[in-house]
């Protein structure tokens, strides 16, 4: 129950925020108990007598209401809904529904009237309540008259057809503005919100009024008569016999808690009731829900099903697990020329210094005793959610363990743009880093990835983040054998690919020490047969661009026949160079002396063995080829010049 009580700190440590609407249409409101939201489609205005004054189509961006709900409300679902007890759709407020064609839902078929009854009943026990409201003294007066359709139609709200009836479809163009917020919905399923119009009252608007809000909680706890312990507070309280639904988005109807499969196994055998296995305090459980149902809208992270968020209860910025370096730096360029002679040789300096102050300063920010809480909630079905994920550290220790990600999983990558989509010719950013987790499951298994393996991806890659374990093999491997296969992607997606494998390769090899530079140095055979299929690329694409060619090198061609059998490969690439040389004259000559540099490092047991090479292959390839367009560069700057 450890995360239930961490979720109600955080509503109590944020409770100035409870029912404030934020300015930002697209940021969600902190909700109030035993409220929750819905989007509206029709408003109505009313006086403090309860008549009628106007209506109006809810603009979709003002659309979200937070409404009064009870424990079953905020939950419903089935046959027969059960109404909330103010705001809802016009088969539980308008008395006339039926009789102007509405078509209830299906379990109310046979007594069509009911829902509006059991809407009557329960506003009437409120408006008959000490907790009373005048406001909602006003729209009770109103719906019992029962011609709440009625006005509608002559407001030209909604509209009847030939046979009096509601108008659910509109045919043809020229919209009415209901059709257009409704969308393939029927006319009869819009949601009614109220305005209540009274002098010397500044705020008419009951979605808005933070007295209304007030009543309606006191009248809720009046009426809870369960009791019992509740295991989070330890404390003898009213119990929750229904948890509250719609975490992650207004249509979720997925539970953390649920026992009402009292015909099953969810706990027959065992107790007797579901109270025998857990009790949750109703304030406790509805305070915990709607705080994850508020983080998640305003912080979470979606891939489908799967949403996951990482805070602090008292609200202090916590990086995101999930991002790549460059967004924690602010897309700030982080590979910057150091004056040496290829430009390389402090990569990894930088980054360092970078990742250490913006580590100092969240530290700076973290109280001495914070908690970062990190959770990952999906549903295996509509009804069920589970925790997928779930730790609760030190602030200090997640910092640690962000900054040992971004530092161990790290290559230099350049597939992202300045806020645009670098296939759209944006400038290109080039960080040095770790990819993002969304962008690893692209490399792994390609961007077009069905969103269910996503969602499994990123739960097996956030312990690797966030408790520090080891790579899934499958991923490194799937990543590296991807990067191979040059011409089955295109330039844009494989460069993606290719740093994001040297990255996950490196992370799974951190032994190793490997350099983000080119290592001259280092002797192992597959990091330098990757330097030799760089260097035969360069040349190759060189001359083809001198000869205004366009097509892919040899080298792109069999880069992943190269992978498997090395020394039998680079023989037929080592002769298909031979035209292009003479193409290129003395030029070729320091790219020849390159070759024969790196062929000197071999142990020729080694070099003359055909057998597959590793991932170190790759990051001897992206290396040596940087190294070369660093080079070419300085020497077109000294033509120039």
């Amino acid at each position: 129950m450890n995360w239930l009580q961490v979720l109600y700190d955080t509503y109590e440590a944020h409770s100035h925020l409870v029912g404030r609407i934020p300015e930002n249409e697209d940021e969600p409101p902190l909700l109030p108990i035993y409220h929750t939201t819905q989007q509206a489609q029709i408003e109505v205005v009313i006086n403090e007598d309860g008549e009628f004054v106007r209506a109006s189509v809810v603009p979709q961006p003002e659309a979200r209401t937070i409404i009064p709900c009870t424990e079953r409300s905020g939950s419903r679902s089935g046959r027969k809904p059960v109404n909330h007890p103010l705001c809802d759709k016009l088969q539980y407020v308008a008395g006339d529904f039926v009789q102007f064609g509405g078509t209830v839902t299906s379990g109310f078929a046979n007594r069509p009237e009911e829902p509006y009854e059991m809407y009557l009943k329960d506003l009437q026990k409120w408006v008959e309540s000490e907790f009373s409201h005048p406001k909602i003294r006003a729209i009770y007066q109103y719906v019992t008259k029962g011609h709440v359709v009625e006005d509608l139609v002559k407001s030209k709200i909604l509209f009847l057809d030939e046979k009096q009836k509601l108008l659910n479809k509109w045919e043809g163009e020229d919209k009415p503005p209901i059709f257009e917020v409704l969308g393939a919905r029927r006319a009869d399923e819009s949601f009614i919100r109220w305005i209540v119009e009274i002098p010397g009252d500044l705020e008419s608007a009951v979605w808005k009024d933070m007295s209304l809000y007030q009543s309606w909680i006191a009248y809720m706890e009046s009426t809870v008569q369960k009791k019992g312990l509740c295991f989070v507070t330890g404390k003898v309280s009213s119990l929750a016999t229904s948890h509250p639904a719609k975490i992650r988005h207004d249509a979720d109807s997925a539970k953390l808690i649920s026992s009402n499969d009292t015909s099953g196994f969810t706990f027959r055998g065992r107790f007797h009731n579901s109270d025998q296995a857990v009790g949750v305090g109703l304030v406790v459980s509805q305070k915990a829900h709607t705080a994850l149902q508020w983080l998640v809208r305003r912080q979470g992270m979606r891939f489908g099903e799967l949403a996951i968020v990482c805070w602090t209860p008292k609200g202090e910025a916590v990086p995101d697990p999930l991002a790549d370096t460059a967004s924690l730096l602010g897309d700030l360029p982080i590979v910057e020329s150091t004056g040496e002679a290829d430009g390389l040789a402090f990569v990894g300096e930088a980054l360092a210094h970078k990742l250490n102050a913006m580590i100092l300063g969240y530290k700076r920010k973290l109280d001495v005793s914070s908690r970062v809480l990190v959770m990952a909630i999906d549903s295996a079905s509509p009804g069920r959610m589970s925790i997928a994920f779930y730790r609760q550290l030190a602030g200090s220790e997640f910092l640690d363990r962000i900054e040992s990600w971004h530092k161990t999983c790290v290559w230099i990558h350049r597939y992202r743009g300045y806020g645009w989509d670098v296939s759209r010719g944006a400038k290109i950013l080039e960080y040095e880093g770790a990819p993002s987790l969304y962008d690893i499951v692209d490399a792994v298994y390609g961007s077009k990835v069905d969103i269910k393996l996503r969602q499994r991806s990123i739960e097996r890659l956030l312990p690797c983040v966030i408790d520090g374990k080891p790579l899934p093999s499958d991923f490194v491997r799937n990543a590296v054998k991807r990067a191979s296969w040059r011409t089955a992607l295109d330039d844009n997606e494989w460069e993606k690919t290719l740093t994001i494998a040297c990255a996950l390769y490196n992370k799974a090899n951190e032994k190793e020490g490997y350099s983000l530079a080119l290592d001259e140095k280092r002797a192992t055979r597959d990091y330098l047969y990757g330097r030799l299929l760089a260097v035969a690329d360069s040349i190759e694409e060189w001359a083809l661009s001198e000869a205004n060619e366009v097509r892919p090198t040899n080298a792109a061609r069999m880069m992943h026949r190269f992978s498997d059998r090395p020394f039998s490969t680079w023989r037929m690439l080592e002769l298909a160079l031979v035209p292009y040389k003479m193409r290129l004259g003395t030029k070729v000559k320091a790219r020849e002396k390159v070759i024969q540099e790196i062929m000197d490092l071999f142990d020729p047991e080694d070099f003359i063995s055909d057998r597959p090479l590793s991932g170190e292959f790759l990051l001897g390839f992206h290396c040596q080829r940087r190294a070369l367009y660093a080079k070419s560069r300085k020497d077109d700057e000294k033509e120039e010049n």
